[in-house]
């Protein structure tokens, strides 16, 4: 198979890279980045992309599968606005280049408590992705939902290291399991899963579905 990838330099793009040059099952993977990575990996063929003119690299995302692993936050973005634009446009535009070149499976990392009615403005960002992921003409969809990701992150989240010292303590109450953290190579692993298991033609993975083998 051939994927393609973006966000593929973030916490779970970095695992999902090297664990697909590692699977005899992808053959090439492409990566659209704002940046130079994975020099000297065999299979993977990294392209420097505007993602405000991501319809000048269309031709880049066509395969068998595409996988959206891009994602910020505010603090990062700048604003609430720029993570929208970083967290849905950028990555709804991508699905639709993709389903209109005819990739035949999309992958997303989405999160726990995603819903487009929520109150809080990430997880509404998440969810009305997801449901605007839901209406494109994919064969199959598999939508990832994690909680706190740990792995070793380039940059510093002062608030995220604490909460993964912290949550691990209340995760051990059965009421707060559904938010323990899980590592970016668990998620990974599951995205790659979905793609050889799968045979629904859209799939949610919740928390405790991304955990199990």
């Amino acid at each position: 198979m051939k994927a393609v990838i973006i966000g593929a330099s973030g916490l779970i793009g970095t695992s999902l890279v090297r664990q697909l040059a590692d699977d005899d099952g992808f053959s090439n993977i492409v990566t659209l980045g704002r940046r130079p990575a994975f020099e000297g990996i065999d299979k993977v063929a990294n392209h420097l992309v505007d993602f405000d003119h991501l319809d000048d690299a269309a031709a880049l995302i066509s395969g068998d599968v595409m996988f959206s692993a891009l994602g910020t936050t505010k603090k990062q973005a700048g604003s609430l606005d720029a993570q929208r634009r970083i967290d849905v446009d950028y990555q709804l535009r991508a699905a639709q280049i993709a389903a209109k070149n005819g990739v035949g499976h999309y992958v997303l990392v989405s999160s726990s408590g995603a819903d487009s009615q929520s109150g809080n403005a990430y997880l509404q960002m998440k969810g009305a992705l997801e449901d605007s992921i839901a209406s494109l003409p994919f064969h199959k969809i598999t939508i990832l939902q994690p909680s706190l990701l740990t792995g070793p992150r380039r940059e510093k989240r002062t608030g995220e290291k604490i909460a993964q010292i912290v949550m691990p303590i209340f995760t051990a109450l059965p009421a707060w399991r559904k938010y323990r953290p899980i590592h970016c190579d668990v998620v990974a692993r599951k995205m790659i899963q979905a793609c050889h298991e799968q045979d629904q033609p859209r799939k949610t993975y919740r928390l405790d579905e991304i955990f199990a083998r």
